[in-house]
């Protein structure tokens, strides 16, 4: 082996990189959905607020968040076009009107709060709080559909298993939300979420489990997937982290609720995962070591994950600790 060619030679340390990459995209997926998620949940539940100081509120808790949530988007993308480019140029080409409609929501709800605070005109303010709405529920909708073609292979933008999904996402980001506004608000609020909370995970979970039943009966590919320990395990998984959800919202343990909130989207992002692997596009038959890059680029874009990641979660943790605690009553956007 010479100095000039070891990165070439084979994978760094003798780690199975292809399979790590596979994992890290999807954990990188996960920390979007978790964190966006929230911001999603709140515009969602910015429909049911007709009170403007309890409008205000929910904007103040995510105004210092949302647009530095969307890092891990952007981060997803990268780590799909550098460690696998051949299923970034099938997938996104395939679904390119569908990511035209996620970036479309995307800016709608991120234009939104700005101008709903420009002018006091009812008619302005009403129009751009519905704007905020629709943006913050069409994007984890479409993300969600998304997300399903994707898995299933699907080659048209609209199918049934993909609304279900995109349905499903657009609830657990209402859960994941009022966790996150349980643990940013106080009085009347707080407590008037309690119940959206309830619902939407039900929802949630119903939703769930029409799209697994569909799943099983229409695709037989996928059947044995279905039932195999890694994704009957997160199912439990999933059961046992809504009942800690609905016991931490009834009894006021916000953070925990919060935590159970983050789980519920980590598995079903896990079970995503674990129902496409060893596939990453079924649609061109692409497997996990097959769509990877080739090993200089592969050990080369590790290295340089390791060093940047590292400074992402530094700065989600520098903000979160500058904005740390409660929106205190009276606090705006």
């Amino acid at each position: 082996m010479t100095s000039g060619n070891w990165l070439a030679d084979g994978p760094l340390f003798g780690l199975p990189l292809a399979d790590i990459w596979f994992g890290l995209l999807f954990f990188i997926f996960a920390m979007f959905l978790f964190l966006d998620g929230f911001d999603f949940g709140v515009g969602a539940l910015f429909a049911t607020r007709s009170d403007e100081h309890e409008r205000e509120q929910l904007l103040a808790a995510i105004g210092p968040f949302w647009d530095g949530n969307e890092v891990w988007l952007v981060v997803f993308g990268g780590a799909m076009f550098a460690a696998f480019p051949a299923v970034y140029a099938n997938l996104f080409s395939r679904h390119y009107l569908l990511m035209f409609a996620i970036l479309g929501a995307l800016i709608v709800r991120g234009l939104a709060p700005e101008m709903y605070e420009q002018r006091d005109d009812e008619r302005w303010t009403r129009w751009w709080g519905r704007a905020f709405v629709v943006g913050s529920v069409a994007a984890p909708f479409f993300l969600g559909m998304f997300t399903a073609n994707w898995l299933l292979g699907a080659t048209t933008i609209l199918t049934l298993p993909g609304v279900v999904i995109g349905l499903a996402v657009v609830a657990l980001t209402v859960v994941d939300g009022v966790a996150y506004l349980r643990v940013k608000t106080r009085g009347d609020l707080r407590e008037d979420l309690r119940a959206d909370g309830y619902h939407a995970l039900v929802a949630y979970l119903v939703l769930v489990v029409l799209a697994l039943g569909y799943v099983y009966v229409a695709d037989p590919s996928l059947r044995a997937t279905l039932l195999s320990p890694l994704v009957f395990g997160l199912v439990m998984v999933t059961l046992v982290l809504s009942g800690v959800y609905v016991v931490a919202l009834s009894r006021d343990r916000h953070y925990v609720a919060f935590g159970s909130a983050a789980g519920l989207v980590f598995v079903l992002v896990g079970i995503v995962a674990g129902m496409m692997y060893p596939a990453i596009d079924r649609v061109s038959g692409l497997t996990v070591d097959s769509a990877i890059v080739s090993t200089l680029p592969l050990n080369l874009i590790t290295i340089g994950a390791a060093v940047l990641l590292p400074l992402i979660f530094l700065y989600f943790v520098v903000l979160y600790s500058a904005f740390r605690g409660p929106v205190e009553a009276g606090e705006g956007y």
